[in-house]
């Protein structure tokens, strides 16, 4: 490939990147609050996930730290609107750095292992182990909470959504994630062509 053609994809994957960033902000925007625990049900989630399948762990991991980078400069990017350092350093921190480890993971199974459903499902299980992984030791200090009261306020009342948001994900991966690859390739093929005559 020329510089101009690596140089026309990286705009490309930029542009991308922006693009998953706004996803993830309007996922946190679609939050539902419950009475059990101080973290609200959201979609950021699941687009964090989705940016991991699509991206890949390099440009998931810009994205998504891209999503962080603005909430720590004050935009109200974060569930509910919520912004600032104070938001990171919080009971909810844990599960807004652990969103790095669900893009990373996911995106480094899906491009190191045999594209499909089952490779893209073990991705999802693995980035949601983690993320919880980090979230509960993460609220269970800041809010001195037992493990018994963590779990029931940072896990359990997540477990169906999680399962839903995982079945969601890998459903849209098998539908579009092919077609968003070939589209990639097919780019680079004619920049490519473009750029030698």
């Amino acid at each position: 490939m020329s510089k101009n053609t690596v140089s026309k994809l990286n705009l490309r994957m930029t542009i991308y990147c922006a693009l998953f960033t706004a996803l993830i902000i309007i996922g946190g925007y679609i939050s539902i609050p419950i009475p059990v625990g101080p973290v609200p049900i959201v979609l950021a989630d699941f687009f964090v996930m989705i940016t991991g399948l699509f991206l890949g762990y390099k440009y998931g991991l810009i994205s998504t730290t891209l999503y962080l980078a603005l909430g720590a400069l004050g935009l109200p990017v974060f569930a509910g609107g919520g912004a600032g350092l104070a938001v990171l350093v919080g009971p909810t921190g844990g599960f807004l750095f652990g969103y790095l480890l669900v893009t990373a993971s996911i995106g480094f199974i899906t491009t190191k292992r045999k594209p499909g459903i089952v490779t893209n499902l073990i991705a999802l299980v693995i980035g949601n182990v983690l993320l919880y992984l980090v979230g509960v030791p993460w609220l269970k200090v800041q809010m001195n909470l037992s493990w018994a009261a963590a779990l029931a306020a940072g896990l359990t009342p997540f477990i169906i959504g999680i399962v839903i948001k995982i079945v969601a994900a890998s459903a849209l991966g098998r539908v579009l994630l092919p077609r968003f690859r070939e589209t990639l390739v097919s780019a680079s093929v004619q920049q490519a062509d473009s750029g030698e005559e």
